[in-house]
């Protein structure tokens, strides 16, 4: 029995009595107000998303709009095929993930099961092509050629196939009208990712995850005119998946057309011209290297002078973008990306970078003029140019005396060019620049629009290089640890090279300023910016945006918004230097190093106007360039590893003109067989209901055989992607690396040549046949 008196414990029960209470009304409390927050403060929103748990979404796809020629010849546009798919949501839920499913849908559609199976997985980082890139909750599309007879068993014999649909779907479609491939300009197709849905939520223009988006060239550029709006049909079902009723339906919007400028007889012949001047150069020797020239890759662009609207963009190798229609198929994504494909997704036109070579003396000549040096004066064409040990000559030492700015630029000969730069070179203060250099000749270079995007509606577009000084210093820092890693006094070549790069890369040279005169060097073009350059020479001076889509057409064909010319600038010449520019040009063609190939051209009828180009490339065959112009178009076409200019591309430039004009071969003019003697401005003819009227497209059409779409020879795998490499292993300061035989950040550079060798080693240049 305790001691302690009942009075003693009366105070700590009812003090335990009142913390248990307190608590007690406190969790009452707290209850009450969490009960009052979730019903009456933010009750309509939960209400609506409780709500939105028995609403089932269907999704309906907009119809994909047409990539429109300029006559309105379907360039990719759709067909209905029945598109058998799987649900990898449904798949999941089963005791084999699936896989006995998809054996049995194999065996239906005649496949591998393994094959079947890799579709559905989704991609990572190490999973392989082929594998589902998009959404893992949308429908995955196993194949999009399943016959009648696969659906019907598929459908009636559903329970064998949970998770499996066959429908009829709209799927894309690239036409190739007449052979017209143009498949590095229209880009692909493929499924929206989940990232891309994040980052597009909140934007005019959100996706669905049933979407598809473009992935490169117009279709990716356009991509928001041409996707349109999906439907989505909204259902109220019940807990057990019943439908109820429908809450609300949104129609299916299609997309709009897009008409180009792109006209696809003149494509056909531009893709036809350039591979086989790719083939014939494969059949030419090389002297220089024993072997024949490899002509690995190529690139030309028609466009119009007075617009800057292209009207036919080709680049090889190229590739069937149909390949990328229901999903890719790992043989051929390997064929498009792997080691040995020689990139054809690249396109070359755009993002194909290499030294001109002689084109590039528009540009010395321009500014040879805007530092003081008359047009027409006399400058010393020797067949050679001194400085210090080094020698650089005109090809096999050709000498013509004094003559003009104008006939140096007719004949190509690089010692004027030499000679000028050297001068300015040393005015400027040499290695030690004075503070208020001119540079006249990489200032000239900026306003000509190199060194930068043209701005055309193409993704991915890079910019070339102008290896000016402040070039020289970046790269220099970026790279001196490795040059002087690498480099060796009495190494090779490429060794002595990186010897002096670590000494003194950071320093503008004499031989990088007369090398750079001539188009040499650390100097990158791309083909869109060479014509857009002897565009403007062509149209007095404006330097346009070039582009290829000419208007967006509504559906209905109601609304169209036409696409306008745009510029970026001004050529850096008045009108009397334009003048003579343009006629030492047509000299080119008539008596100068482009001559023999405009034989019979009826020059008094339609002006013609050249420049030949042949860049020289360390550790590799040269680079063909040839650059034209009349009043009404500019084409210029360049061959990787292809030979000189006028021999590699003369020809096939000459053959487009030919189709264009419709000259013949005794230089007459025949209009009939004239594909387009004028560019075309009208938009194509739209009728009531939308529909858009379009010419049939021949097979055949004279002087060429398109049936069949020609090929591209198997080509040498250890090529790179614009065929120009680095020389001394070198990383470009865009981020990039530029080893030796490997293929440059930009694109590649010339050889740099210049000053850069051992002292006391006598270097030779021996100039470019043009």
């Amino acid at each position: 029995m305790s001691n302690i008196p009942e009075t003693g414990r009366t105070p700590r029960v009812r003090i335990r009595l009142v913390i248990i209470q307190v608590l007690v009304f406190s969790l009452l409390l707290t209850l009450g107000g969490r009960l009052w927050y979730l019903q009456i403060r933010n009750g309509d929103e939960y209400k609506a998303e409780a709500s939105g748990n028995h609403v089932q979404q269907v999704v309906d796809p907009a119809v994909r709009g047409a990539i429109l020629d300029a006559r309105g010849v379907p360039l990719a546009d759709n067909q209905t095929r029945l598109v058998v798919s799987a649900s990898r949501t449904e798949l999941m839920k089963m005791p084999d993930d699936g896989k006995s499913a998809l054996t049995r849908l194999a065996s239906v559609l005649g496949m591998k099961p393994q094959d079947v199976r890799d579709k559905v997985r989704l991609c990572d980082a190490k999973t392989p092509q082929p594998c589902w890139n998009g959404s893992p909750y949308q429908p995955i599309p196993i194949t999009d050629e399943a016959t009648p007879q696969q659906a019907l068993q598929i459908r009636e014999r559903a329970e064998d196939f949970p998770g499996i649909t066959a429908e009829p779907t709209a799927v894309r479609r690239y036409t190739a009208p007449g052979g017209a491939n143009t498949a590095q300009a229209l880009g692909y197709l493929s499924p929206v990712t989940d990232d891309e849905i994040e980052q597009a939520k909140d934007s005019d223009s959100p996706y669905l995850r049933s979407d598809m988006v473009g992935r490169n060239g117009l279709e990716r550029e356009y991509d928001k005119q041409l996707r349109g709006k999906a439907g989505v049909t909204r259902y109220e079902v019940d807990n057990l998946g019943r439908v109820i009723g429908k809450a609300k339906s949104d129609r299916a919007e299609p997309g709009s057309n897009i008409v180009t400028s792109i006209d696809a007889r003149v494509q056909s012949v531009a893709e036809y011209e350039l591979n086989e001047a790719m083939k014939a150069a494969r059949h030419e020797f090389d002297k220089n290297t024993g072997t024949n020239y490899k002509a690995d890759s190529g690139a030309v662009v028609v466009m119009e002078a007075k617009t800057g609207r292209v009207v036919a963009m080709s680049s090889l190798p190229d590739y069937d973008p149909n390949a990328w229609v229901g999903g890719i198929s790992g043989k051929d994504y390997a064929k498009l990306t792997g080691k040995k494909s020689n990139y054809p997704l690249l396109n070359r036109a755009i993002q194909g970078q290499a030294a001109p070579g002689s084109i590039f003396k528009v540009v010395s000549t321009t500014a040879s003029v805007n530092a003081g040096y008359d047009f027409n004066g006399n400058y010393d064409c020797s067949s050679s140019y001194s400085i210090g040990n080094q020698v650089f000559k005109n090809f096999e030492s050709e000498n013509y005396g004094p003559i003009s700015l104008g006939r140096a630029l007719e004949v190509s000969c690089d010692t004027v060019f030499y000679g000028i730069a050297h001068n300015e070179w040393k005015k400027d203060g040499g290695t030690r620049p004075k503070k208020n250099a001119h540079d006249w000749f990489y200032k000239t270079a900026h306003q000509f629009g190199l060194g930068k995007t043209t701005g055309i509606d193409l993704p991915n577009e890079v910019s070339g290089r102008v290896p000016d000084r402040q070039w020289k210093k970046d790269y220099w820092k970026a790279n001196k640890d490795a040059w002087c890693k690498s480099g060796k006094k009495d190494g090779d070549y490429a060794q002595q090279i990186a010897y002096e790069n670590c000494l003194e890369g950071n320093q503008m040279r004499a031989g990088d300023s007369v090398n750079y005169s001539i188009g040499q060097g650390d100097t990158l073009v791309t083909p869109i910016q060479m014509a857009t350059i002897y565009s403007a020479i062509s149209n007095g001076g404006t330097l346009y945006d070039p582009s290829i889509g000419k208007a967006v057409v509504s559906p209905d064909g109601k609304k169209v918004e036409p696409i306008k010319p745009a510029s970026h600038g001004k050529l850096p010449m008045d009108g009397k230097l334009r003048d003579e520019i343009d006629g030492a040009l047509a000299g080119v063609a008539t008596q100068g190093t482009a001559a023999w190939r405009f034989q019979g051209w009826p020059q008094d009828k339609i002006p013609m106007h050249a420049k030949t180009g042949t860049a020289e490339v360390y550790g590799k065959q040269t680079t063909s360039w040839f650059a034209t112009y009349t009043k009404d178009y500019s084409i210029v076409m360049t061959i990787s590893q292809g030979g000189t200019g006028s021999g590699a591309s003369g020809p096939a430039v000459r053959k487009i003109y030919d189709a264009l004009y419709g000259v013949d071969g005794g230089g007459g003019i025949n209009k009939k067989k004239a594909l387009l003697p004028k560019p075309q401005a009208a938009l194509p003819k739209i009728q009531p209901d939308g529909s858009i009227d379009a010419p049939r497209i021949k097979s055949k059409f004279a002087p060429y055989n398109l049936e069949v779409k020609p090929s591209t020879p198997a080509l040498d795998p250890g090529t790179g992607l614009a065929g120009t490499t680095g020389t001394t292993g070198a990383t470009d300061p865009a981020g990039a690396t530029d080893p030796a035989g490997a293929t440059d950040p930009a694109g590649g550079t010339g050889q740099t040549g210049g000053d850069q060798q051992t002292a006391g080693t006598p270097v030779t240049y021996n100039g470019r046949r043009d």
